[in-house]
């Protein structure tokens, strides 16, 4: 089984947790991504590593925000983790090692799914700071990321792997198009900023 992650308490000052019905949402989610962007030096390459697998509905969160963001062929940000090409428990180890072999300094993002109360089925957090991913079911794997996002996609606690593969793909996909969207627009946007403000100096 691949990693799934720990979901953070909103309590957190760094912590962002909305509901992917708010109508709001891609907006309050690139303006927040831009703000944790802003720590990005010039140069520093962006890697997005989406954790998880597609034998499992739930645990396919990750694979399927890389699959969508492969499919704007950007230059701006690197991808690990597709459908084709998952990370997982398995690799993860290795892909991390590589990432940090291959990039000077990357800027990395997490992207996991993770499961969570009843109440917070459907929302989508970004947290400063890594990933745990495994966390949610009880593996003990390397943290992920500068930052990183989570879906939360069903109830943790109880049967994990149960709950995992009995999760709703609609769910699923619905909160795999809003991390991607918004985090596609806002690297963009902060990409372009950034080279505005590199062409006045």
């Amino acid at each position: 089984m691949s990693p799934l992650s720990k979901p953070i308490s909103n309590q957190q000052p760094s912590c962002l947790k909305i509901p992917y019905t708010d109508p709001e949402i891609h907006s309050v989610l690139t303006h927040r991504l831009l703000f944790h962007l802003s720590q990005v030096k010039e140069g520093q390459p962006i890697i997005v590593v989406c954790v998880g697998t597609d034998r499992s509905t739930g645990d396919s969160l990750g694979p399927l925000v890389g699959t969508s963001l492969s499919r704007y062929e950007s230059h701006l940000f690197h991808i690990y983790g597709t459908l084709d090409e998952p990370v997982h428990a398995v690799n993860l180890q290795e892909k991390i090692s590589t990432i940090y072999e291959t990039y000077h300094q990357p800027f990395v993002i997490g992207i996991d799914a993770c499961l969570g109360q009843s109440s917070s089925i459907g929302c989508i957090q970004i947290i400063d700071g890594p990933l745990a991913p495994g966390a949610g079911v009880h593996k003990q794997l390397p943290p992920v990321g500068d930052i990183h996002l989570t879906g939360i996609v069903n109830v943790g606690g109880f049967m994990e792997y149960f709950v995992l593969q009995n999760t709703r793909l609609s769910l699923v996909m619905r909160l795999s198009d809003i991390i991607a969207i918004s985090l596609y627009s806002a690297i963009k946007e902060w990409k372009s900023h950034s080279t505005v403000f590199a062409l006045r100096e």
